[in-house]
């Protein structure tokens, strides 16, 4: 039961990621830009049509078959992993689940039009401008950091002190 509303969820949250996009594409490519969020004349964030045919921050960029071969491969990886680890840690399955989902958003641009589709641009400084997908994917890296740094330590001295009760035991 878990599996299927797992996938449910997923194909919600790439389905979002695509809708979002191609509300980008219908309305805001003919316009460029538009102011999004701000508060008085301080602008926070604004909507900006964006093809990206490269990586993070525009590198790799023309490396279509890379990337699409990578995330494949990063995708796969990603789905053994949870599929293996399930039971270790709901935080590292939420990592994973949303770094998955995220992987398949863009993948699905990348497949479709040759480029993903960006619209997030924040003003407040300058920072590339980003999908839902990669909304992800980065709230996906910043659980890992706190699963690798503060939860699996505490999982693994556990799982230790049990297996060294089992040879005492024996």
């Amino acid at each position: 039961m878990v599996v299927i509303v797992s996938v449910i969820i997923g194909i919600l949250m790439i389905a979002l990621d695509q809708l979002v996009k191609y509300w980008t594409v219908t309305s805001l490519k003919p316009k460029g830009s538009i102011d999004f969020l701000h508060i008085g004349s301080f602008d926070i964030m604004d909507l900006t049509y964006v093809e990206n045919d490269g990586a993070i921050f525009g590198s790799m960029s023309g490396q279509r078959w890379f990337l699409i071969g990578f995330p494949l491969l990063i995708i796969a990886v990603g789905l053994f992993v949870l599929i293996k680890y399930h039971k270790r840690s709901k935080l590292l399955n939420t990592a994973i689940f949303l770094f998955v989902t995220g992987g398949i958003g863009n993948l699905i641009d990348r497949i479709r039009v040759g480029y993903v589709i960006d619209m997030f641009d924040l003003q407040l400084f300058d920072f590339a401008v980003f999908n839902v997908a990669d909304i992800y994917v980065t709230v996906a890296m910043f659980l890992i950091l706190i699963y690798a740094f503060f939860i699996d330590p505490k999982i693994e001295k556990k799982l230790k002190a049990e297996k060294e009760a089992e040879v005492k035991d024996e």
